[in-house]
């Protein structure tokens, strides 16, 4: 399976994980059709087309959130299309390690590998010394080889296998992965735009996407709230998300407020438990 023609295809008609604006009813169809899409991956761990199917459907359905991440970094001297990739292969890797049965939301831990995986790609992939041209020249391939053969076996493909794809000797192959680790960074006082704009490349960064970052807060913390008791949840949401002091709360539910105070202890400590469970 290419990645490029997966994110490319049907890009508008995948329901959207939560964001700041949305709406229910499209959660919850997002939320269905992902828990459907592993029962099913589940039940075929023996058919390996149907596999390759399902994981086709789940990058299909994450190709909102795959583009988001990507134009987030796209102003860091790498090209968009490299770094759809990369959350790609994040993505894959999180359909193939999450586990269902634990009770969490899928997109509450792709999320995390996702933004991982490019940060990694900064990190390790960057290079600040000049390599020869073909090996620039090959890099993208590089990239969209690896990717693909991720998507298609789950796993990381080895020399040999990227050899073969390349149609290089193994040797050549090592050293266009040690060139392709060194990628080239871009200062961010280049000049950036026509020469008569007085701007450079970090002029162009944008702001921190804090709206992108609440997807995962959200969708883990709705399963958690459901695990409070109906009297415990209102009692939290009164607080948090109605604004009231635990004297107005006592008023509403008729309860003293010392007792609100231990609900809402007791009630915060369970969630982060959860949310936040130890390592």
């Amino acid at each position: 399976m290419n990645a490029s023609s997966t994110l490319r295809e049907r890009e508008t008609a995948v329901p959207r994980p939560r964001s700041a604006s949305g709406n229910s009813k499209t959660d919850e169809t997002y939320y269905a059709r992902t828990r459907e899409l592993f029962d099913q991956l589940k039940s075929a761990e023996t058919a390996p087309a149907e596999r390759d199917e399902i994981y086709r459907n789940l990058v299909d359905l994450h190709a909102p959130v795959v583009r988001r991440i990507a134009r987030r970094y796209r102003n860091r001297g790498e090209p968009e299309e490299d770094l759809r990739q990369v959350v790609t292969v994040g993505l894959v890797q999180a359909i193939r390690d999450f586990k269902p049965d634990y009770g969490k939301e899928f997109i509450s831990y792709a999320l995390p590998m996702m933004t991982g995986e490019v940060k990694r790609h900064f990190r390790d992939r960057t290079w600040a010394i000049r390599v020869p041209r073909k090996y620039q020249e090959k890099r993208p391939e590089l990239n969209r080889v690896t990717s693909s053969f991720a998507q298609e076996h789950g796993r990381s493909p080895t020399v040999a296998e990227i050899a073969e794809r390349l149609e290089m000797s193994v040797d050549d192959t090592l050293e266009l992965i040690d060139a392709s680790s060194a990628y080239s960074a871009l200062s961010l006082d280049v000049p950036y735009g026509t020469e008569e704009e007085d701007k450079t490349l970090g002029d162009t960064l944008g702001e921190e996407d804090h709206d992108l970052e609440s997807v995962a807060d959200r969708a883990s913390l709705r399963p958690a709230l459901a695990t409070l008791s109906a009297r415990d949840r209102r009692i939290v949401l009164l607080r948090f998300a109605g604004n009231k002091t635990q004297a107005e709360i006592a008023q509403i539910v008729g309860l003293s407020q010392m007792h609100v105070s231990r609900t809402l202890s007791a009630s915060l400590a369970k969630l982060r438990k959860q949310l936040v469970p130890e390592v």
